[in-house]
């Protein structure tokens, strides 16, 4: 193909893709092959050609010889005639005067070129109206330049220009409408990337098929550039079928700067000119579009009838809320038959972006109206995951969008729970017998070959290898949960015989395990997202009989699959009535993010397993989730966090456009956790938008000013971690002041900061995100309360007050030398491991802060000094599954006094149950009067309610430690086991209550709901008006938990049936 190269402001599209996306042109000179490459064909070659005999004035002297099929040679006086009625008469004049200075055409074609361009080329007005003379005559240029290229050496002709200014930008390219090779979809990415901001993304671990196009780009623009996009209605001569397309972009320009997400009024938001040069019926389309999108946080979707057998899609979205979509939505239509003859993309100053895409078939013979309805459908879904790595199934069409998008549902499914190495585990496992040691080791190691087996990109693989797999399961998904279907399938664990034997087929052992992951993803689907008409993200509720009884000893409840373009995550609750935090996950590199997606369910559920032990003395059970970013967004948590939260919304709150295999209502309380913590008053609003009733008590660890009650602001998990503390100290008859102590996590977290606040012990050691504090004479008290109280990291710290033996090494430094004369390459790495460290020694060790698994099999032997004694005697964790139940049970088994997580870090769970308490119990009214906190004052009653809080928890782990004590004590039972052992007794205890008569007592119902509500709620309603407002379900949770946790905190793990019996008597 030919093409011509201008410098400066004019040359070729994305100098560094044309070396491998465009083909080098080679030019044959003196019978040598000189390679003529883009970079070196310029206006010097032109002239040069030009100084002897130009093609031009071959074509202009030797008529006889068959022409170029791509040079204008219809009659002369037609074209003068046209252009004398041409608006822009006037500008083509000083067009053809700029060309004849310029002599780089020979002067006879001057005027047929430049008459086409104008008069039969078919370019939009607006192209004439804003770009200058000197650019269009620059534009005319090039492409006259590529004719002589075409002509000169045979090739097809190639044109692909542009010209940029500070402000604006112009491109132009050849129209190839349905065609995935068109070179205007190279140019559609990069204005994607550079100038919208939301450009290409490939998906992580996937081979790049356009490997040179770049990320997005800070803009000049914070609001991103207009866009209107041309296809000229004539082609480039009489004999030539191509037709351009011309993209113009322009910087938007408003009258009143930023303006509110909310503000939904164009004249306040829109740009300038499209304020000024819009039809009435484009803005009342858009005004219409904008009223609703603003209130939304997924897209709007609409389609309108356009000429003859034309259609006009109209796409709104809050900008940064997704990627890549604007070229996924020409992919979309491309894959259904469809060009578009105009399109524009408004970007308006409330963050709000319009497309407003004119479309027609490929195929005249083709009624747009059975498309264009599925294209807006399909939008949605394009929308949500615009790009991933099994794309190419769709742009080859081998898959359609909804079967891509389930492609890519189902790999990242069946990736975390393909287990190879089964059957022989489970032999392996049985030799071994009792030793926790091996054991463990063997659990780590099939673990580890089962993801080396089973890598994404090996799961991916056999999607691609196999896209008629993919059709059957997708057509088993769809008449499951497709609610358009005449009646969608019914519910069934079992179904999918026939698929089976499809799958069997397969040669490959592991592909078919794969493909079974799937298939069992598709039992088990309960509702989903899918087929609703708009959504932010796809979530999938699944009934939890697809995981292993081996590797996942304890049932979940429920288990819920989030996934986004910017992250998947999941959802998991071990009861109906149950609470926990969300987490992000993010990842520093990509060998962390291997890691963090590889083990992402098993994290997961470990932590909401963790949860169900700790909320055993509170109504609600334990519930997790986690959201993990993905590679390229990392930055974008927020934006995950709201979809995550809305995907839920969606299958939580009734819709018509879900089949409901669970049809009950599910209710989930959620909190805050890693990254999250800034989220909750968004999520509880949210939720009050969509119409949830129980909008107050979705979200724990709101703001003040909503009612909620900040763990951080209270210091409520670091209260009854800091009583075990105590407990341990008085029963070992330990002063604390002059107690050492070491921590993880520091002054500018939660449970660091609390801590900090809470001791009067002699700190030697904190590492926290900015790297290690470290004093063995003691960090001065004063000063590491001063970064508490400002919640700063302990880089901070004033190094002046350090002793000789103290020091602060950052995560950044390199090659440090310590007082004692050791030298730190890596800070990185020194800060991961200093609770390692043989300097890491003390009387107590609390974990406030730390990845899971900081301490395991593998490395708890650093732990010890070398005559065997642990280095911490105390030590009580604070930060979830810090260690391993094995690191906790050989420390224990050295001598040391180990608190679990579950039992010690439960004052959050306890706060936030209160607070979804108060949340149920008080109407809208009250809730905002009494829980409230309005220009800073805080009403009185919400100061009381923050005292029962405290006593509450305070209460509930003085009676745990005590039951704990008890038993090691007469047992001899590790205090780790005793832990779990003491909440699977409560928890058993308490289905039991609930299922049993004694909640029909109303005697005993109502003194069980005053003694558990705190005295200020009671004195304010009365236990009558709780009992009233409160759903059953959580009344009830509140009772059997309250009994069940007396009961044997009072009573211990070996009591005899009938003193519960007897325990009950006393409460009557």
């Amino acid at each position: 193909m030919a093409t011509a190269h201008l410098s400066s402001n004019f040359n070729y599209f994305q100098q560094q893709q044309e070396q491998q996306q465009l083909q080098l042109i080679n030019h044959n000179n003196n019978n040598n092959n000189h390679p003529l490459t883009l970079s070196n064909f310029n206006l010097k070659e032109i002239e040069r050609m030009n100084s002897s005999l130009t093609i031009s004035q071959e074509i202009a002297q030797q008529p006889s010889k068959p022409p170029a099929a791509y040079f204008t040679l219809e009659d002369g006086n037609a074209l003068s005639a046209l252009l004398e009625q041409c608006p822009f008469k006037s500008q083509a004049s000083e067009v053809k005067k700029i060309l004849a200075g310029e002599r780089l055409i020979e002067t006879s074609r001057i005027d047929p070129e430049v008459d086409w361009f104008y008069c039969k080329l078919g370019i939009d007005a607006n192209y004439f109206e804003s770009t200058p003379a000197m650019v269009v005559a620059r534009h005319i240029l090039s492409l006259y330049a590529a004719k002589m290229v075409s002509h000169a050496t045979g090739a097809k002709l190639e044109v692909q220009l542009q010209s940029k200014t500070e402000g604006s930008a112009t491109f132009i390219s050849p129209s190839n409408p349905g065609k995935r090779d068109s070179p205007a979809m190279l140019i559609e990415q990069f204005i994607e990337s550079q100038y919208f901001g939301e450009g290409y993304h490939q998906e992580e671990h996937s081979p790049t098929t356009i490997s040179t196009l770049k990320p997005p780009v800070p803009l000049q623009s914070p609001h991103g550039f207009r866009l209107a996009c041309y296809r000229t209605t004539g082609t480039v001569s009489s004999a030539s079928p191509i037709h351009l397309r011309l993209y113009y972009l322009t910087k938007p320009v408003f009258a009143v700067g930023d303006a509110a997400p909310t503000e939904a009024s164009l004249d306040k938001v829109g740009d300038a000119q499209f304020l000024a040069r819009s039809s009435p019926e484009t803005k009342r389309v858009y005004q219409e579009i904008m009223d609703e999108v603003v209130h939304k946080l997924g897209p709007v979707i609409k389609h309108y009838p356009y000429q003859t057998n034309g259609a006009r899609l109209v796409v709104a979205y809050r900008r940064g809320s997704t990627h890549s979509y604007w070229s996924a939505i020409s992919e979309l239509y491309h894959y259904h038959q469809m060009y578009a003859t105009h399109k524009y993309v408004e970007q308006f100053a409330n963050g709000i972006v319009i497309y407003s895409i004119y479309l027609r078939p490929l195929n005249p013979d083709l009624d747009i109206n059975t498309l264009i309805g599925k294209i807006a459908e399909q939008a949605s879904l394009v929308y949500v995951l615009p790009r991933t790595s099994l794309t190419p199934l769709f742009l080859s069409h081998q898959l359609s969008f909804p079967e891509v998008t389930y492609a890519y549902v189902g790999w990242k499914f069946a990736y975390q729970f393909l287990n190879r190495y089964a059957t022989e585990y489970s032999a392996l496992a049985q030799a071994i017998g009792d030793d926790a040691t091996k054991q463990a080791m063997l659990a780590q190691l099939k673990t580890r070959l089962s993801k080396d087996t089973f890598t994404e990109g090996r799961v991916r693989d056999a999607l691609l290898q196999y896209p008629e797999l993919v059709r059957l399961l997708y057509a088993d998904f769809d008449r499951h949960h497709n609610i358009n279907s005449a009646n969608p399938a019914k519910y069934d664990v079992t179904h999918g015989a026939e698929i089976v034997q499809a799958i069997k087929r397969v040669n490959n052992e592991l592909d078919s395990q794969i493909f079974m992951a799937i298939l069992s993803f598709n039992r088990h689907l309960l509702k989903t997202n899918f087929y609703k008409t708009t959504k932010t993200a796809l979530v999938f509720r699944l009934e939890p009989g697809f995981l292993s009884n081996k590797e996942y000893v304890s049932r979940p409840f429920a288990v819920f699959f989030v996934v986004g373009s910017e992250f998947r995550g999941f959802h998991i609750r071990f009861r109906d009535i149950a609470r926990g935090g969300i987490r992000i996950i993010r990842s520093q590199n990509t060998t962390a993010y291997d890691h963090n997606s590889s083990s992402l369910f098993d994290e997961n559920y470990n932590l909401a397993s963790t949860q169900q032990s700790k909320n055993k003395d509170i109504p609600e059970g334990g519930s997790k989730g986690t959201i993990l970013l993905s590679a390229d967004h990392q930055h974008k948590a927020e934006v995950a966090f709201r979809k995550y939260i809305d995907a839920l919304l969606d299958v939580l709150l009734p819709n018509n456009e879900i089949a409901d295999h669970f049809a009950r209502e599910e209710i989930l309380f959620l909190g805050p956790d890693e990254g999250t913590a800034d989220f909750m008053n968004w999520a509880s609003e949210h939720a009050k938008q969509r119409g949830a009733h129980f909008w107050k008590a979705f979200t724990t660890g709101k703001s003040l000013s909503k009612g909620g009650i900040p763990h951080d602001l209270y210091g409520m998990t670091t209260r009854s971690i800091h009583q075990y503390v105590l407990g341990t100290l008085a029963k070992l008859g330990k002063d604390e002041s002059a107690c050492t102590k070491f921590q993880t996590g520091g002054p500018d977290g939660d449970l660091g900061s609390n801590e900090i606040k809470i001791s009067k012990d002699k700190t030697i050691g904190i590492v926290d995100g900015s790297g290690v504090l470290y004093d063995a004479e003691g960090l001065n008290r004063e000063e590491i309360s001063r970064l508490a109280g400002k919640r700063q990291m302990a880089r901070n710290f004033d190094k002046t007050k350090l002793s000789a033996k103290g020091f602060f090494v950052d995560v950044q430094d390199n090659d440090v030398t310590l007082p004692n004369g050791e030298v730190v390459e890596s800070g990185l790495h020194f800060r991961n491991n200093f609770h390692l460290n043989p300097l890491a020694a003390a009387d107590i060790f609390v974990p406030c802060g730390g990845r899971p698994e900081s301490v395991q099999l593998v490395n708890v032997n650093s732990l010890f000094t070398a005559s065997g004694e642990c280095r911490f005697p105390i030590i009580v964790e604070g930060a979830n599954l810090f260690f391993t139940q094995k690191a906790r049970l050989m420390l224990e088994e050295r001598g040391a006094i180990i608190f679990k997580d579950a039992s010690a870090n439960k004052g959050g769970v306890t706060s936030s149950s209160l607070e979804v308490l108060s949340a149920l119990a008080l109407n809208d009214t009250e809730f905002d009067q009494h829980m409230c906190v309005k220009d800073s004052v805080v009403p009185q009653f919400y100061q009381d309610y923050i005292k029962c809080v405290h006593h509450t928890i305070e209460e509930n782990a003085r009676l745990e430690f005590d039951c704990i004590w008890r038993e090691s004590t007469k047992s001899k039972t590790p205090r780790s086991i005793l832990s779990d052992l003491i909440s699977d007794k409560i928890n058993s205890l308490n289905d039991s209550i609930q299922d049993s008569p004694l909640w029909d007592n109303a005697v005993l119902k109502n003194k069980i709901i005053s003694a558990a509500c705190p005295k200020v709620l009671l004195d304010l309603l009365g236990v009558d008006k709780i009992v009233e407002r409160v759903p059953v379900p959580y009344l009830k949770a509140i009772f059997g938990s309250y009994l069940a946790s007396r009961f044997v905190y009072e009573c211990g793990l070996s009591s005899p049936e009938f003193a519960f019996f007897t325990f009950i008597q006393k409460l009557l």
